[in-house]
């Protein structure tokens, strides 16, 4: 706008008109005028006018219009803490400028890496790699460490790391896609499109939405039916997965608290394959990826892939950094890959996070990205983000977490699986995307390197005076207190004191679970041919890497040390008996001193199998 009332050029081109009407007189007085005069009156007349108009809506104009009126090549002439403006009297005023109109980002790109490194070597991290975006361009996108720890391979921004739990914006983003194409509505019941969908109460099961899959409130505990999905390999399909739900007991009422849930975002999962005909991973590859050119794999990776693909690793005082086989990336679909199991690198993943931030390149609708990130469950905000970042409100939308960070929206997921770790995060008001993966098992490493980055791009007059300038020490002095905080809870399981009420011999056999299928507890050397109870062995029919040995305890009480300590902790197996004395079952409980009623056995309840050679 310039400032210039339209009415009164038009008023001036209607009295300009009238002039015509005037007495003959003034017509041969105007004549009289030469031509350059006339011209020069006229725009002396026109330059009086906007004159007028631009000091009287001097209100109207903000700091950031005034700028935003000079060329590109005078921005050396503007001042970095002042406009001058004219008041409605006529007078210059000086008025300070907000300093977060003209922001200047401090994002370092050699101190970034530098941070990387430390970051690596201080969280016991083999690689990473970081991409960062930042007004529609990747300014920032490298690898460092190594992939492969054994044959020194390092990482570069093509690596592909596992996604773990940042896939559930993707499987999000499906459904959106099919609601665009008018398939099927977020209020629509699953039942109508997986009519064999069933929780445990006739209730919920009947009310239970497409949005309730995605917002983590269906009134289950925490991680319910992990159990079915790791440790990998799991033995389980998608359809039992789906199907096995009916037998999870519920914690709360539905749609009340927030509880973590990957077995739901599988089932969202089955609603993309269901309702468009085509399997997960094709869907997603032709929907999202294709259109964006993402290298990126929610389906069998190519093996030719496979040869620039960071292994996974954990650390332990014990160990140090050692691998984790299991969770690595393999050829195969995981059975968890709409919870998070895609694979992908930074570079792609850039793609992603620029689309995002440029919501008319995405494959979806405005409408899909607000429903996406529009507040559904209700987060505890910790006192870390309290103190770093001044947050007010946390919650979680669909596939994504929303929060304010120092007075900005900020929309992050992060991904933990043991042996790779994945962060994704946006500021949209200043434009920033960054995306973290490596290839390790603490989480100080992300977060340092990311809280370094959202932070540069801050205006420094919105952090707090205490806000920390190491972040790396920061996660350190927090993982610290974290420690020291169990340590002060933490309670040994005590000395079994009692005599044991049941044999070896007595508990092996095989144990069915209606849905977790069977234990089977045999003596070491049942595999020889021969059986001795002296020591014994568990393991899962379903979850192959889930078998251990079992010792003696107290009284009806088992302990199991699972073989691969990374992928389960010990555990009692409690051996319930008829009043003959005869095993009839068992359930699991961790091994802790306290009693726990929410864990990852709560709904499991296995019944020993008779022998043939049994009455």
């Amino acid at each position: 706008m310039t400032g210039l009332d339209p009415k009164q050029f038009s008023n001036f081109s209607t009295n300009s008109h009238s002039c015509s009407n005037e007495k003959t007189s003034a017509k041969s007085v105007i004549n009289s005028i030469p031509t350059y005069l006339l011209l020069g009156l006229l725009l002396a007349l026109l330059l009086s006018a906007a004159s007028r108009l631009a000091y009287a809506n001097t209100d109207a104009i903000t700091p950031v219009n005034a700028g935003a009126a000079f060329s590109s090549k005078n921005t050396d002439a503007i001042s970095p803490t002042n406009v001058v403006t004219r008041s409605s009297a006529g007078s210059e005023v000086s008025t300070p400028l907000d300093k977060t109109a003209l922001t200047t980002t401090s994002f370092d790109s050699k101190a970034t890496k530098k941070i990387i490194d430390k970051a690596l070597s201080t969280f016991y991290t083999p690689g990473m790699s970081v991409g960062v975006v930042h007004q529609g361009n990747v300014i920032f996108l490298e690898g460092a460490g190594l992939g492969n720890i054994e044959t020194k391979r390092r990482v570069n921004s093509e690596t592909y790391f596992r996604l773990a739990s940042t896939s559930k914006a993707f499987t999000a983003a499906a459904i959106g896609i099919l609601v665009d194409q008018g398939k099927l509505n977020w209020t629509d019941k699953v039942t109508q499109h997986l009519p064999e969908f069933q929780m445990q109460d006739a209730w919920v099961t009947r009310e239970f939405t497409i949005k309730d899959l995605l917002v983590h409130h269906s009134g289950l505990t925490g991680g319910a039916g992990d159990s079915m999905i790791w440790p990998e390999p799991s033995g389980f399909s998608r359809a039992e997965v789906v199907n096995n739900l009916r037998y999870l007991s519920p914690a709360t009422s539905f749609r009340t608290e927030y509880a973590y849930s990957n077995v739901l975002y599988i089932t969202a999962g089955e609603i993309v394959a269901a309702v468009s005909g085509m399997s997960y991973g094709d869907f997603i590859q032709q929907h999202i990826f294709e259109p964006l050119d993402m290298t990126c794999f929610a389906g069998d990776v190519p093996k030719v892939k496979l040869t620039n693909a960071a292994m996974s690793y954990a650390h332990s005082d014990e160990k140090g950094i050692y691998a984790v086989p299991r969770n690595s990336i393999q050829q195969t679909q995981q059975m968890s890959v709409a919870a998070g199991g895609i694979v992908c690198n930074a570079q792609s993943m850039t793609k992603w996070v620029t689309a995002l931030l440029s919501p008319e390149t995405l494959p979806f609708s405005i409408n899909v990205l607000n429903a996406k990130w529009s507040p559904e469950t209700i987060l505890k905000v910790s006192e870390n983000e309290q103190e770093w970042d001044n947050t007010l409100f946390k919650t979680y939308g669909l596939g994504w977490r929303i929060a304010d960070m120092l007075g900005y929206k900020l929309v992050s997921h992060t991904g933990t699986l043991s042996g790779y770790q994945a962060y994704v995060a946006l500021l949209p008001e200043l434009e920033v995307g960054v995306v973290v993966l490596n290839n390790g098992s603490n989480y100080g490493a992300r977060s340092s390197v990311m809280q370094h980055i959202l932070k540069s791009f801050i205006p420094s007059a919105k952090l707090p005076e205490n806000s920390p300038t190491d972040w790396i020490q920061a996660l350190v002095d927090q993982q610290t207190q974290e420690e020291a905080d169990y340590l002060a809870n933490y309670e040994p399981v005590r000395e079994a004191s009692l005599p044991m009420q049941i044999s070896n011999k007595q508990i092996i056999g095989s144990y069915q679970d209606k849905w977790f299928g069977s234990m089977i507890i045999t003596g070491l050397d049942a595999l020889k041919g021969r059986q001795d109870a002296t020591e014994l062995r568990i393991e899962s029919e379903r979850m192959l890497t889930l078998k251990g040995k079992v010792l003696a305890y107290e009284g009806n009480l088992f302990k199991v040390e699972w073989d691969n300590s990374n992928a389960a902790s010990d555990a009692f197996l409690i051996i319930e008996t008829n009043f003959k004395n005869e095993v009839t079952g068992l359930k699991m409980h961790p091994f802790v001193t306290t009693e726990k009623t929410q864990h990852e056995y709560r709904d499991m309840h296995f019944i020993k199998q008779t022998s043939p050679t049994e009455d």
